[in-house]
């Protein structure tokens, strides 16, 4: 027959088990976080559920009964099974660290340099998600994002990589036929590729008022890599970051079409949910892609510095 006697609450377990490993109710309330007068109140209400005496009193120290030690054992090893158990979840927690970023900066900019990350942490496996919209970081899933916007997100810890500016990119031999893309009442032979309302920034922020793009648009791509990957290709010129496609440029398969630099005010961030800025893998990544932004940054300080900022 099954008892219909109630199961005693967890937090009377918990009082009783941490009492009868310190023999002391003081000592067990300092390790809960709590006062002698509630631990004494739960071991009490923990005796009263089952029907048994747990603990003799005494003035300065509590001593366990037969049956008392009897479950207190059963209780410490039920403890220390749960307390490894959270140990071995937090150290493979640890052990993976799930991004969630944009598929440009992913793609062009932080694939590329994740091989000096694994040499340094080969203990951290990363899961790299790439999504244009942003993912909720308190869900769950993910543990950091790098997101594009103008920070101060509820709930998050945000800090500031680098500022989204971009400027007109080509390849080396369509330099020359877009040598008048600085007007716009210049009609261009060659198609443009990327977001139009970049282009009508970029435009604006030069003086130019209601801006009518010169020539026509190429093939419209989903993402901007793609059109700086239709660029490279000879295939029109884009608007683009010179600080995303740094090693495209470097390399010469993209020179910039014209030295103006616009911005639209936002910035690139790394974002974690402020109650995980304790965790180490979040730490060591952070530490990590700060330094890869610095060494970068030292290259592209000059685009930085020429900017124009413009809110769209």
């Amino acid at each position: 027959m099954v008892s219909k006697r109630p199961f005693p609450s967890l937090a009377s377990i918990r009082a009783f088990e941490v009492a009868a490993r310190l023999g002391s109710f003081a000592k067990a309330a300092q390790e809960l976080d709590t006062t002698a007068a509630s631990v004494s109140y739960h071991v009490r209400r923990l005796e009263e559920q089952i029907g048994v005496r747990l603990f003799v009193r005494h003035a300065q120290h509590v001593e366990l009964t037969d049956p008392g030690r009897l479950v207190a054992r059963e209780a410490m090893n039920a403890f220390a099974a749960l307390r490894a158990s959270f140990i071995k979840a937090a150290d493979a927690d640890e052990a993976r660290l799930a991004l969630t970023t944009l598929p440009t900066l992913g793609t062009s900019w932080l694939t590329p340099k994740l091989g000096r990350f694994r040499l340094k942490h080969p203990e951290i496996v990363l899961d790299i998600d790439l999504s244009p919209e942003a993912q909720d970081l308190g869900a769950g899933r993910f543990d950091a994002a790098i997101r594009n916007g103008h920070g101060g997100w509820p709930g998050l810890r945000a800090i500031e990589l680098f500022p989204s500016i971009f400027m007109p990119l080509c390849a080396p031999a369509l330099k020359s036929a877009v040598a008048g893309i600085a007007d716009p009442r210049r009609p261009l032979d060659v198609p443009l590729l990327g977001r139009d309302d970049w282009w009508t920034l970029w435009y604006r922020a030069q003086g130019f008022g209601d801006v009518a793009l010169p020539g026509s648009f190429g093939t419209r791509l989903s993402a901007e890599y793609l059109d700086i990957a239709a660029a490279a290709a000879g295939h029109g010129i884009a608007i683009g970051s010179p600080i995303l496609f740094q090693s495209e440029i470097k390399a010469g398969r993209l020179v910039p079409a014209h030295d103006f630099v616009a911005g639209d005010g936002r910035s690139f961030w790394f974002t974690f949910p402020v109650a995980r800025q304790n965790s180490g893998k979040i730490a060591r990544f952070r530490e990590w892609l700060c330094d890869e932004v610095e060494r970068d940054l030292d290259a592209v300080r000059a685009f930085i510095r020429r900017a124009r900022i413009m809110e769209p």
